[in-house]
């Protein structure tokens, strides 16, 4: 599983990072990050602002920072 989190780095983009590692961590599932800075990158996405959660090149989440349950729900997807 391919995690990516897009977003420039700021408080609320790591903290969405952080986030979902925890979740990653209490599920036991393999997942591998990326942060993507670049604001070239994250305009290859359909997303109009960040912190954005894409997992598996799918576009989860973009704008806000979500609930435990629902990343936990998205990774058993």
């Amino acid at each position: 599983m391919l995690i990516k989190i897009l977003g420039s780095g700021c408080a609320k983009c790591n903290r969405l990072e952080q986030l979902t590692r925890e979740v990653v961590a209490e599920l036991g599932v393999a997942a591998e990050f990326e942060h993507v800075r670049a604001m070239d990158d994250i305009m290859a996405y359909p997303v109009m602002t960040t912190p954005a959660l894409v997992i598996d090149e799918q576009v989860r989440c973009s704008g806000r920072i979500p609930s435990r349950e629902e990343i936990a729900a998205w990774l058993r997807a």
